[in-house]
């Protein structure tokens, strides 16, 4: 058996740093969608940290809902707290809440400075953060998942960014929303691929184990074509077409036969492959070249 991680390792650990790319690649792409001279700093480091809150808040929220409910009794992923028994649950929730209170207040103070319909989108989405696996119907075991995730870490973090740097929507906005909404539904999808199984037995019916194991692999192939035609529309076919060719990898892994801890690194993939698609985006973007 390996050695238990330590105090601090294991917090860091389920906060599950490989999701992070999902919050910070939407952010930077909003970002870059304004010239660099025009940037507004203060409000794109409030977005960041919203976006970043929001998902290590969500993390420790699922952590402790998981945790709690024994779904993650049989899990092969990352590192959970509440699962191990190394921390008890009720720390882990408040961990999530104290992670929300952080978005939620740096939401206020962007609120103040752009419009305060944010306060309404920022609240369903620290609701959206909670409910997905806690709460009596969870919509995360209803195969509700991928929604969440499109639409807060792609639509609302690309678009919300990029309206927050002079309060207007460039119109690119959202296909970029899109190709990076695809992107966090990609590292999803390695995450509930690899736990088809798991899942299935304890009764949590995410769109993976509702598909089951061979056609969720094609629902992964088909968020990197999403990724790849929301780059094209947006005017950067050519970023597209790398992203197709950076997820080889990752897809490769979908279609095989192997499943639970063999699937791990599909997550690393994933992770690796939006932070590099969100580079090659942000550079095209500030240096207004169309690829």
């Amino acid at each position: 058996m390996s050695e238990a991680p330590g105090p601090l390792r294991r917090w860091v650990l389920a906060a599950r740093p490989r999701t992070l790319p999902a919050a910070t690649v939407p952010v930077i792409v909003g970002v870059a969608l304004v010239r660099p001279a025009t940037i507004n700093w203060l409000n794109s480091a409030l977005c960041l940290v919203v976006a970043l809150a929001l998902q290590i808040g969500t993390n420790y929220a699922n952590d402790y809902s998981d945790g709690v409910r024994g779904t993650d009794e049989a899990r092969v992923g990352p590192f959970r707290l509440t699962a191990s028994k190394l921390v008890a649950a009720k720390h882990v929730r408040n961990a999530a809440f104290a992670w929300f209170l952080v978005g939620a207040v740096a939401g206020l103070v962007l609120s103040s400075r752009t419009s305060w319909w944010m306060v309404l989108i920022g609240t369903t989405a620290v609701m959206a953060g909670w409910f997905y696996t806690g709460g009596p119907r969870p919509y995360g075991y209803f195969g509700f998942g991928e929604l969440f995730v499109f639409v807060y870490f792609g639509l609302v973090a690309t678009v919300g960014t990029a309206y927050a740097q002079h309060l207007n929507i460039p119109g690119r906005a959202w296909w970029l929303g899109v190709a990076t909404g695809f992107m966090a539904c990609a590292l999803l999808e390695a995450n509930n691929l690899r736990d088809v199984h798991g899942d299935r037995a304890a009764g949590k019916k995410t769109l993976a184990a509702r598909l089951g194991r061979e056609r969720a692999s094609w629902l992964y192939a088909l968020c990197v074509v999403g990724v790849l035609a929301g780059a094209a529309i947006a005017g950067h076919p050519v970023v597209g077409l790398v992203a197709l060719a950076i997820y080889v990898a990752p897809i490769r892994l979908a279609v095989s036969q192997k499943n639970g801890r063999e699937l791990l690194p599909m997550l690393k993939y994933s992770a690796r492959a939006q932070l590099q698609i969100g580079a090659l985006l942000t550079l095209a973007l500030a240096f207004n070249v169309r690829l």
